[in-house]
């Protein structure tokens, strides 16, 4: 009977044992009928749109004229909103309230975008499309003046930029002995180099090159060596990994299929 009596207060309290670790483990866990956090993605879909912000003056990424969007990044968000099922709502927008406008508009912002840790800060990129880094673009007779920082930054050297972006922070930075004017089109900047009101401006190799067969007289400077390394990319809403992981994969196989060079190749040649 004693004998009995052990197993029996053994396997009660094993039984109790089980049940207090099985009741840890359970209020441990998030409850069953709770569900995660909404994606962007489901939002555009429901919605039917999706709305990309973009500053419309940055050939050939992002260009707006007769009251349309063009460029390289204007016909990948209209290839992503396809992917989609969904149309694309262009916001127009300019390099000082990108981010801001961005955050509280969109759900992308597009268009030759540069990453940077400030940016980073406030939004997710997406994994970058195209390498850059900036250079500079000059009337051809001077190309041989200014092919380093050192020949730029001298106080006879008129050094014009756009603002609110990447190459202000550049001038800002490395160009400070320069004569620095912040011109507010981007769209016009570079005739005022060809029209002799400025000599220099240094911004993204790739719109140098896009930028001197636009317009006769200027020249792309080693844009095959640019002064940094950069890279083009989107960005996408902070916190949201489904919708940047989606946006990732639809670019990935937008460069694997040739979709992606068959748009550069368009643009740029």
């Amino acid at each position: 009977m004693n004998k009995y009596g052990n197993l029996v207060r053994l396997l009660t309290l094993s039984i109790m044992f089980l049940s207090i670790t099985f009741a840890i483990s359970t209020r441990a866990q998030p409850a069953e009928s709770a569900s995660p956090a909404q994606s962007r993605l489901d939002e555009i879909i429901a919605r039917g749109t999706l709305r990309a912000c973009t500053t419309g003056d940055y050939k050939p990424y992002s260009y707006y004229g007769n009251g349309k969007f063009e460029g390289v990044d204007i016909d990948m968000a209209e290839s992503l909103a396809k992917s989609l099922g969904v149309k694309v709502d262009f916001v127009k927008t300019s390099w000082p309230k990108l981010t801001n406008d961005f955050i509280a508009s969109c759900d992308i912002a597009i268009g030759g975008v540069s990453t940077t840790l400030e940016r980073q800060r406030r939004a997710f990129f997406t994994e970058p499309y195209q390498v850059d880094g900036k250079t500079p673009i000059a009337r051809c007779d001077d190309a041989n003046k200014y092919q380093t920082i050192e020949q730029i930054d001298q106080p006879s050297t008129r050094v014009i930029v756009n603002p609110g972006g990447t190459n202000e922070g550049f001038a800002k930075k490395y160009l400070a002995r320069a004569k620095l004017t912040v011109y507010p089109d981007n769209v016009t900047i570079f005739k005022q180099i060809l029209d002799g009101k400025a000599d220099v401006m240094v911004t993204d190799a790739s719109e140098t090159l896009l930028q001197q067969k636009l317009n006769p007289g200027l020249c792309s400077v080693h844009p095959d060596k640019p002064f940094q390394f950069g890279e083009k990319a989107w960005m996408v809403p902070r916190g949201d990994v489904v919708f940047q992981q989606y946006v990732n994969q639809w670019l990935h196989l937008a460069r694997e299929s040739g979709e992606y060079q068959s748009i550069w190749d368009k643009w740029i040649k």
